[in-house]
């Protein structure tokens, strides 16, 4: 049975690795990656607000908190034109390596201003509103940017671009390359926007997040997406495919917007609307569950278990459990499958059921930092329950999932190693 099983994944394999390797799905990642410092600024922002309010002493500071208001406005509150920015700019890298990125970047900004409604102040002035630049924008932002981007390197592969003497500097001959792109992509994305207007749905901002985003949060948003995500994930990293890169590219615009729906609710003073989304799962399963199975190592009868424990606690501490999953190795040990694949979600089950009765605070949804060790990698939520969630999880929960298949292995190990001396 065993052997079929490798022998399917075997199969299978090329096709995950091409998965994982396609220039969308990474400029997806690579997108909502680099958006991971206007989202941490804005993060604390809101934090400090929160804070500001909450102790009588900062009340009277109005002026900072205005300020910090207006940086949560432009990171959080403008995520959308970071993210058709970004989608158009890593997308051309990707699948040009010699085009100018920053051209189709400033025509995916374009296309997205474009298409996004135009309001009135009370004065009669006009003005853009923050409805669509912030997380009800985010799939429209994805969409505008990889098609703007496309057809950048459509319209340049055609040669539908005005040409300069071989003698004009390379920045002014790329200035004049993306005009007539410019031009086009521009007109096209008018065409669409008033398309659009003449509908029910009034732009194509309302008709993506009512068609698609919130019918998928509706599905990828729950409990049951997230846990037969995380183990399709750990499956394929249990056959030895980088399930990280093949899963979390199709869930984090998704699941990075309920964050910051979340973070919109707490500056306004209200509950965070959603018990998940990618901090969730980031602090949930933290270090992929294997520092219960480092600590377990610690304390092995295997001499060879307890050297891979030696070498990776200190890294797994961080987030850091490579060592200990090339070193034991998990990836086609069949005798630790199990906790390997479901712990992460029991995990997020567990977490889900005690946020969802009080006992866990709502998580605020600022991205956690990969690299801090356990305990401060949960705090950035701002709440004491979170931090001992996390602890709970990675120190007891973890350790007594792993103890009986670890048990086993560990006792065979060690007997084959007594024969072997």
């Amino acid at each position: 049975m065993k052997e079929k099983i490798t022998a399917f994944f075997n199969r299978v394999s090329p096709w995950f690795d091409k998965m994982g390797n396609n220039p969308y799905l990474q400029t997806i990642s690579g997108a909502m990656m680099s958006t991971l410092g206007p989202v941490f600024i804005g993060s604390i922002s809101v934090l400090l607000v929160v804070l500001m309010n909450m102790v009588p002493a900062l009340q009277g500071l109005t002026q900072i908190t205005l300020i910090l208001s207006k940086v949560n406005t432009v990171t959080l509150g403008s995520l959308a034109i970071y993210i058709a920015i970004l989608m158009a700019y890593h997308l051309v890298r990707k699948l040009d390596k010699d085009e100018d990125p920053i051209s189709a970047a400033v025509i995916a900004l374009l296309s997205f201003l474009i298409i996004t409604p135009i309001g009135q102040m009370a004065d009669k002035t006009s003005a853009i509103p923050t409805t669509w630049l912030g997380a009800q924008g985010v799939f429209s932002a994805m969409i505008v940017g990889l098609i703007s981007a496309r057809l950048y390197l459509a319209i340049k592969r055609k040669g539908w671009t005005i040409k300069m003497p071989a003698g004009v500097p390379p920045m002014v001959t790329r200035m004049f390359e993306a005009l007539i792109p410019t031009i086009l992509i521009g007109i096209l994305f008018i065409i669409v926007d008033l398309l659009f207007s003449m509908t029910s749905f009034g732009s194509m901002h309302q008709f993506v997040y009512t068609i698609i985003q919130e019918p998928l949060k509706g599905i990828g948003g729950s409990l049951g997406a997230m846990i037969i995500l995380s183990l399709l994930q750990q499956i394929l990293w249990f056959f030895g495919i980088h399930g990280t890169n093949v899963i979390l590219p199709l869930v984090t615009p998704l699941w990075m917007a309920m964050d910051v729906e979340n973070m919109n609710a707490i500056q306004a003073g209200q509950v965070p609307p959603n018990i998940l989304g990618l901090a969730f799962f980031n602090i949930i399963t933290f270090s992929g569950m294997a520092l219960g199975l480092v600590l377990l190592m610690l304390r092995s009868k295997s001499k060879q278990y307890r050297e891979v424990g030696k070498i990776s606690i200190i890294p797994a501490l961080f987030g850091i459990t490579e060592p200990a999953i090339f070193g034991t190795p998990l990836v086609l040990n069949f005798d630790l499958a199990f906790p390997f694949i479901t712990n992460n979600t029991i995990a997020l089950s567990l977490a889900y059921f005690l946020t969802k009765i009080g006992l866990v605070a709502r998580f605020t949804g600022v991205q956690a930092i990969f690299g801090l060790p356990v305990g401060v990698h949960a705090a950035v939520q701002g709440a004491l329950s979170i931090i001992l969630l996390q602890l709970f999880i990675q120190f007891i929960l973890s350790p007594i999932l792993w103890y009986p298949w670890f048990k086993r292995l560990d006792l065979k190990t060690y007997k084959a190693e007594r024969e072997a001396e």
